[in-house]
């Protein structure tokens, strides 16, 4: 394990079963952070092993829980704090990711998207923030997106709202706690080899759904797609002291996807 810049910090992470939370969860135990791994998914539990097996002196405890209903994100914030004494970094990251044509979106997939990606966020942060109040400090990381910001693509109406509305949320509450030495930062991730990635590319094509996260791939400069685990180097960046003086930012980690002004001009 790592010693540095996690060592002492206790964080909860919201959609660590897999994907970019998986990828979190390992990055902070191996910065030395214990953490509360937190999702729906009851397979979160393999997830914990894995990292268990990864880093025998991980210190992990597991909670199956819907971020949409907050009294349950309020237990497993209670849950941490009475496994390990704090709550000092909450990891905003569970989300959701279906594509429809907008005139044929449902209501149902609609709110589902606002129920997993706002009110989630909204729910954590709640039940997180108490506690740091308590202890006079804190750390909150927010995952959002390039998606509805900055860029989108159609049949991402609900996605983009969704999480351009996260960026609206960090902003306010990183002044709003400022004085408190509560700090609330987002990332905005372009593309990551993820599951849910990986269904989004099934919706896209779906007779051929790897040539669809091959031609992402094509369009960032750095020709792939982002590890779980770099997206979780800058989670934990975001949730150690090492970002003191940092609050309120929305950090791009795309691969340079959002920079080319086209894909066919220029001497390359």
């Amino acid at each position: 394990m790592v010693q540095g810049k996690l060592e002492g910090k206790v964080a909860i992470i919201t959609g660590a079963a897999a994907g970019l939370g998986e990828g979190i969860a390992e990055t902070y135990v191996k910065y030395g952070a214990k953490i509360c791994m937190v999702d729906l998914d009851p397979n979160v539990d393999k997830t914990a092993e894995r990292i268990r097996g990864m880093y025998p002196d991980a210190q992990i405890i597991t909670v199956v829980a819907n971020v949409a209903d907050k009294q349950q994100m309020i237990d497993a914030a209670a849950k941490t704090k009475e496994a390990f004494g704090s709550l000092d970094v909450a990891c905003c990251n569970a989300g959701v990711c279906r594509l429809a044509p907008f005139e044929e979106m449902t209501d149902e997939t609609r709110d589902f998207h606002i129920d997993v990606n706002i009110k989630g966020v909204w729910n954590t942060c709640q039940a997180a923030i108490p506690y740091m109040l308590e202890e006079g400090k804190g750390a909150i990381v927010i995952a959002s997106s390039v998606t509805g910001d900055i860029v989108a693509d159609a049949g991402e109406a609900a996605y983009a709202m969704t999480k351009a509305a996260l960026v609206g949320l960090t902003r306010c509450l990183a002044v709003e706690y400022a004085d408190r030495h509560i700090r609330v930062n987002c990332s905005q991730l372009g593309y990551a080899r993820t599951p849910m990635v990986e269904k989004m590319a099934v919706e896209s094509n779906p007779e051929d759904p790897e040539s669809a996260i091959n031609d992402i791939a094509v369009g960032v400069p750095m020709k792939r797609l982002a590890k779980p685990t770099e997206v979780g180097e800058l989670f934990a960046f975001l949730g150690s002291d090492e970002a003191s003086y940092l609050t309120g930012s929305q950090v791009v980690i795309d691969g340079g996807s959002t920079l080319p002004e086209t894909m066919s001009i220029g001497t390359n």
